[in-house]
């Protein structure tokens, strides 16, 4: 008969794939639920979206991760709903019970409620979104050769909006793809009527970090070419042209949307255990008004007197609160949880190679220096030696040569009608 307490984790990003490995080979029974098979390191989406690296050298599968582990087993099923009262997790396919239950679901894009943005424009949120934005970029120039369309009608324009870290850096990916690789791929035609175009609700990129950085990175970004338009908010995008609220309208087929994130609400919970699309939590991560359900990470709404209007929903704000909260599962009844602070380490950005800014509590640097300490960052964070190597050589390949072979447009077949 089992005797271990039963944690159920719901989501294998990083919070909850740090949960689990913080209760590894414990006196705990984990199960992790998630709809994919595999975890995956979300700050390099944009390089797959760009063809610098290869979808897999950022996507771990959870069965490897967990195979030496003696008491967590992985499940791969969509959750509908919680039945708090029960202890029931429903899915598709199955019920689990728990003893504890922790939401780790993480954050998918806000179209803020436009459905005409949401079904032609791109979020950037899972791998299959970033193939599909290098699939759809590059079948737009495979067109154009072969239709011989005029090139200078607009169409071909990659528009992001939002100028937080994955829009700098997205728009920073695309304007070198234009001026090192297209011409090389493409050599009759004409990428001068080709624009990398940057739309901003801020008047300066990276809004978030110092005000060194965003002067740093608007540069960068105007040295490699990209048209940043601040102060502009996009009220539609009809598949053909994407209209702001200032009545201007840019042409394009290709829009990528990172202009916010909302919270991935699993069903079950009452309104009022929400704020802004995030569980209210206590100092401990447990959601008000439960005993044994907690929620971490993204989906995770924590008042504290430094933050009062919650955390910033970046990784290093889920990875700690995975930790502390694994800490304080793992303590015996009788001694004290430790409550969850959040200790800012900084901010980074790259926009193209030797280009990066960097905010640290200590020091602010910019430039060449920036963008190393950015590369070894990143690196250290990749799960698998073979995976921090192949992305090495990848990098390392594209600065001598200027140029990388991962430029594949890879579309599902379809059988019967459906998508294999």
């Amino acid at each position: 008969m089992e005797t271990r307490e039963k944690i159920i984790i719901i989501g294998g990003g990083f919070a909850g794939l740090q949960l689990a490995k913080t209760l590894n080979n414990k006196n705990k029974k984990v199960i992790v639920l998630d709809r994919m098979n595999h975890h995956m390191f979300q700050p390099l989406f944009y390089q797959v979206a760009s063809g610098r690296i290869e979808p897999s050298n950022i996507s771990f599968p959870f069965r490897k991760i967990f195979q030496q582990s003696r008491n967590t087993q992985f499940r791969m099923t969509e959750v509908k709903e919680i039945d708090p009262a029960n202890h029931k997790v429903i899915t598709d396919e199955a019920e689990f019970t728990y003893d504890k239950l922790i939401i780790a679901t993480g954050c998918k894009t806000n179209f803020f409620g436009n459905k005409e943005l949401e079904g032609k424009a791109f979020g950037m949120k899972n791998t299959q979104e970033a193939i599909s934005i290098r699939n759809h970029v590059l079948m737009t120039f495979e067109k154009l050769i072969i239709e011989k369309s005029r090139s200078d009608d607009g169409n071909w324009n990659i528009v992001i909006v939002g100028s937080g870290p994955t829009g700098v850096e997205l728009a920073g990916a695309f304007a070198e793809m234009k001026k090192d690789i297209l011409p090389r791929d493409y050599p009759y035609m004409n990428f001068d009527h080709l624009k990398i175009i940057l739309v901003s609700s801020t008047e300066k990129p990276l809004a978030v970090m110092s005000s060194e950085a965003q002067e740093k990175s608007e540069k960068y970004l105007k040295d490699l070419g990209v048209t940043f338009l601040s102060g502009e908010v996009v009220t539609d995008y009809d598949g053909d042209k994407v209209h702001l609220r200032s009545g201007k309208e840019i042409p394009s087929n290709n829009v990528i949307w990172a202009a916010g994130v909302t919270g991935n609400v699993v069903g079950g919970f009452p309104e009022e255990k929400l704020v802004r699309n995030r569980y209210i939590v206590d100092r401990y991560n447990k959601i008000k008004g439960y005993d044994n359900i907690y929620a971490i990470g993204d989906i995770a709404y924590m008042e504290t007197p430094k933050y009062p209007q919650g955390h910033p929903q970046v990784a290093n704000v889920a990875i700690n609160q995975a930790k502390n909260l694994g800490k304080n599962l793992l303590k015996k009844s009788q001694e004290e949880w430790k409550e969850y602070e959040y200790d800012d380490k900084g901010s980074l950005a790259t926009i193209g190679k030797h280009r990066a800014v960097v905010d640290l509590p200590f020091i602010k640097f910019q430039g060449f220096l920036a963008w190393y300490f950015w590369m070894f960052l990143h690196l250290m964070l990749i799960l698998s030696v073979r995976n921090k190597l192949a992305i090495f050589f990848n990098w390392m390949w594209s600065y001598i040569n200027k140029d990388s072979s991962l430029r594949l447009i890879i579309i599902p077949t379809k059988k019967n009608g459906t998508l294999q």
